[in-house]
């Protein structure tokens, strides 16, 4: 046997043997539950990636973690917040985040990065973007690459919202991409939704949208510092005016519109008192609980149609057969109902 021969089987050997340690080493749900339980950060980390796997052998762990995660998850207060790029959303949530553990509560922050549909890449910048916050022993940041998932929201923040209770999280910040659909989504698994605004941007007005308001609990104008103060007082004006023409909300609460300068920290902890009062009313009325049931309902249908999609679209034959389906669509030979309708009778 040559010596080159000798070098590679050797360097085989070596990656194999490197490997099987590595299965070795990894730990146990058990041991990554446990971990959660107790506050590890390592530990909620690696959850956090099982939970995120498309692997389907880390797909069946993380089902198992989640169901013994969950009898410890559901006593945060979960918030959305969304709002235009360029508006502040980082600089406002780690304002609100170091309020929060300045009252000695957790805080975990699960910001949702936009994955590109051409290179399927994301920046995860966030925690650049809060040095103070990552740095605050009370805290935890998590940036979560879309992967393309409904409106721009990470496919299983919902299920890495109850480990993060599970590990003692008692706020739960949601930050949106701010750009399609993901409003809607975030605010399917939020107590209270949050819609940050910019004044002096041409678009108080025109770019009130009936959806976005009517999941609003509240509006906040931010960026009201400087020379900007007259502007954000004329645009709380105007969408105080706008608010009275929205019917009230099943909740029974009326949408506050507020300034605020996340920059200066000046008026976050009004809105953090907005927050509480929220949960106060919603939990004395029933609603609270109400509205998390309707979530679990809305996110039990909504599992079983992405499982059922993955499950379609994984299958060796269909993939096969969406090959050709697609050349004969190419070729003008079929329509595209008529492939839909043979792919889905296999």
């Amino acid at each position: 046997m040559g010596s080159s021969q000798k070098k590679n089987r050797n360097t085989s050997e070596i990656a194999v043997s490197k490997l099987q340690k590595n299965r070795q080493n990894q730990p146990s749900i058990e041991s990554i539950t446990k971990g959660i339980f107790n506050g590890n950060l390592t530990a909620l980390s690696r959850g956090i990636t099982l939970v995120e796997s498309q692997n389907n052998k880390h797909i069946q762990k993380a089902s198992k973690l989640i169901k013994a995660c969950l009898p410890k998850s559901g006593n945060s207060i979960r918030i959305g917040i969304t709002g235009v790029p360029g508006v502040g959303k980082s600089t406002f949530i780690e304002a609100l985040g170091e309020l929060v553990t300045n009252l000695g509560k957790k805080v975990a922050v699960l910001a949702i990065d936009p994955s590109s549909s051409i290179s399927k890449g994301s920046i995860l910048g966030d925690k650049t973007r809060m040095e103070s916050l990552v740095k605050n022993k009370l805290a935890f940041i998590r940036p979560s690459a879309s992967s393309g998932s409904l409106g721009g929201v990470a496919q299983r923040t919902r299920e890495t919202i109850a480990l993060c209770e599970a590990a003692g999280y008692e706020i739960i910040l949601i930050e949106t991409v701010g750009v399609g659909q993901s409003e809607i989504a975030v605010h399917s698994m939020v107590d209270f939704f949050l819609l940050l605004k910019l004044s002096g941007a041409g678009d108080e007005l025109q770019g009130i949208k009936r959806g976005i308001i009517e999941m609003s609990d509240a509006i906040v104008i931010n960026k009201a510092d400087g020379n900007n103060i007259k502007k954000a007082k004329t645009a709380q004006n105007e969408f105080r005016n706008a608010l009275h023409l929205y019917p009230i909300k099943d909740s029974g609460w009326r949408p506050k519109v507020l300034l605020c300068s996340a920059l200066e920290n000046e008026g976050v902890d009004l809105i953090w008192k907005q927050v509480i009062s929220y949960v106060m009313e919603t939990k004395k009325s029933g609603y609270f609980q109400q509205n998390r049931v309707s979530q679990n309902k809305y996110w039990l249908m909504q599992t079983i149609e992405d499982r059922l999609k993955n499950n379609f679209y994984n299958r060796t034959d269909i993939k096969e057969e969406l090959k050709i389906q697609l050349e004969l669509l190419n070729e003008n030979k079929v329509s595209p109902f008529t492939a839909a309708n043979y792919l889905l009778s296999i």
